[in-house]
């Protein structure tokens, strides 16, 4: 029989960046319990069943599979989300896109879409933010609109839908105040796609042409066709990407175009004004 501090202790994630906080999540789950559980209570004794679904657990992180993926969830905004393998996970990163959207309009009724939803976050971010809102939320992959579709359910969200789409694709004749998107930016060639949590993610969630433009440009050039008069269209796009996503949507008559800053100190998001 083991306590949870020498289980912890004992825990091995060499190439983890994050292994203390792994390891302390994937016991947690294994418990039951909460992180703080682990911390107020490290001599507790971790019953055999538990202790023996940790070191499962410990396995498959050591083959590099992520801890959302391992869990089945992941934390995004003030939410907790369903995640899976063919939706990509959640990142802080992109709750800048939420930040922005929510300084961006008012709390009053306005309709606002997520292209590209995954799991849904970003979209229901907003709907649980802005009870005012109507929020649409489209993906062309079919489990991740049942996915996003459960979390909604799950989070009581009734003033967001999930709907199936390619984009754009089925919701002619709709128009938005704002039109907001994490897209797959990352050029084919990259590297990083064969490192870290990155090689566990779906690639169609991810990859986007030989520059990693693809989807960002066809989202620009459709963009204006749904968006309402001074409606705003709004990208999440690669660290080194900022001034081609402006470029783009300077060239498609966007006014007011400007990036915002991520923790990290990178041009994150780019974003732009359909004029009146």
């Amino acid at each position: 029989m083991t306590i949870i501090a020498s289980l912890l202790r004992a825990a091995e994630l060499p190439d983890s960046p994050t292994a203390r906080l792994d390891a302390e999540l994937l016991l947690a789950a294994a418990l039951g319990k909460s992180r703080s559980f682990l911390h107020t209570w490290p001599e507790r004794i971790v019953p055999s069943d538990a202790a023996l679904t940790f070191a499962e657990y410990l396995q498959r992180r050591r083959g590099g599979e992520p801890v959302a993926y391992i869990l089945g969830q992941q934390g995004f905004w003030k939410l907790d989300l369903e995640v899976a393998p063919h939706t990509l996970i959640p990142r802080p990163d992109t709750e800048l896109l939420v930040e922005a959207a929510l300084e961006l309009l008012p709390a009053t009724p306005a309709k606002v879409l997520d292209l590209g939803t995954g799991s849904g976050a970003i979209a229901l971010a907003l709907a649980s933010e802005r009870p005012a809102w109507k929020v649409t939320a489209v993906d062309r992959v079919l489990e991740a609109v049942a996915l996003a579709e459960r979390n909604r359910q799950r989070l009581h969200l009734n003033n967001a839908t999930v709907l199936s789409s390619h984009w754009f694709s089925s919701l002619a004749g709709q128009r938005f105040q704002l039109i907001i998107s994490n897209p797959p930016y990352i050029a084919a060639a990259d590297p990083h796609l064969v490192e870290g949590d990155v090689r566990f993610e779906p690639a169609s969630a991810l990859v986007a042409g030989e520059d990693g433009l693809d989807d960002l440009r066809l989202i620009v050039e459709q963009a204006p066709e749904y968006l309402e008069a001074g409606g705003w269209l709004m990208l999440e796009h690669g660290y080194d990407q900022a001034e081609a996503v402006r470029d783009l949507l300077l060239t498609r008559g966007f006014e007011e175009v400007h990036s915002r800053t991520d923790l990290g100190g990178h041009q994150r998001i780019s974003l732009g004004r359909l004029p009146c």
